[in-house]
């Protein structure tokens, strides 16, 4: 039997999920729905699909299994605290919310109705980033010393959207802060620095946010990385990661010719349904679970912290 979905959110990132549900031997895509009519009666049909005006149909539906969240952000808590409530699985978009209060709200929410959540942090599940992972686990590079992570745009998204983003470290380095997280292990993070600038366009100025970051985090175990962030880059997607050890290194490598986040990421996208499929069915816990995109939006804010005081923030 499929798994039966109802996915909220047909933007450029939800009509990506809703072809991949779509397309899964495993999923059926029952309902669509979005504020935006048009969008969701596209979809529908697009999709096989039933086109709903309320979300709340699909909640009170004890046919639906999944609930999958591609909203915009100021959405995602209710739906995952409704979701939860009426004891569907569900898939989570990042980040959480861009305000940390009201994740740590949600989750004490939740916590005593045992919530399956997973969180799109899709590149866990990237096959080259992933061998690293279990490479690292293999004890091929010996004592993990040092981690590099190059994560560049070809162009930034349109104004509009980077208006209500959150800003580069909660929308951009997000991911590699989970990145980072996910290669320490149970290793945790004592503190970051970070730092942000705006050399070529002179517009993010005007929005509060920055074309360029890096930022430098050390573990307890004493493991530095290192992330490298470009709202640009002249020769398409730069998305590289580098493991150090005692005993060598590991390096997930640049696939160059994507120039699309949803090209570049494509495996990824697919693998992360998969994970969701065994979540549901075998009750296996997710890769990227809620507690991952708590903590990442928690290194997001601290980097901030950082960037305003011109300091080494210590992480509690």
């Amino acid at each position: 039997m499929k798994i039966n979905v109802a996915l909220f959110g047909l933007g450029r990132i939800g009509m990506m999920h809703a072809k991949n549900i779509y397309r899964h031997p495993r999923f059926k895509l029952k309902y669509v729905y979005d504020i935006n009519k048009r969008a969701s009666v596209n979809a529908s049909k697009k999709f096989n699909a039933k086109n709903i005006n309320n979300p709340s149909f699909a909640f009170k539906d004890k046919k639906i299994h999944v609930i999958f969240i591609a909203s915009s952000t100021a959405t995602h808590v209710p739906f995952i605290e409704k979701s939860v409530k009426y004891k569907k699985v569900v898939f989570c978009e990042k980040p959480l919310d861009l305000n940390i209060n009201k994740v740590v709200s949600c989750k004490k929410k939740i916590k005593n109705l045992r919530p399956k959540i997973q969180i799109g942090f899709n590149r866990r599940y990237d096959p080259g980033h992933f061998s690293l992972k279990k490479s690292l686990l293999k004890g091929k590079i010996g004592k993990l010393e040092k981690i590099i992570i190059t994560s560049r745009d070809p162009a930034p998204p349109s104004f509009n959207y980077l208006k209500n983003s959150g800003g580069i470290f909660r929308d951009m380095t997000i991911h590699d802060f989970d990145l980072v997280r996910y290669y320490l292990g149970k290793d945790k993070i004592k503190e970051i620095f970070a730092t942000a600038s705006n050399v070529s366009n002179k517009k993010f100025s005007k929005i509060n946010d920055y074309e360029l970051a890096t930022c430098i985090l050390k573990s307890k175990a004493g493991v530095i990385s290192i992330i490298n962030n470009s709202r640009h880059c002249s020769f398409g997607y730069d998305q590289r990661v580098e493991i150090f050890g005692n005993k060598g290194m590991l390096i997930s490598e640049n696939k160059r010719k994507y120039n699309f986040f949803i090209d570049r990421y494509k495996s990824a996208y697919k693998l992360q349904l998969n994970d969701l499929f065994y979540l549901v069915k075998k009750n296996k816990k997710s890769r990227a679970s809620f507690d991952d995109g708590e903590k990442a939006l928690f290194l997001a804010n601290a980097a901030y912290k950082s960037l305003r005081s011109k300091k080494t923030v210590k992480i509690k």
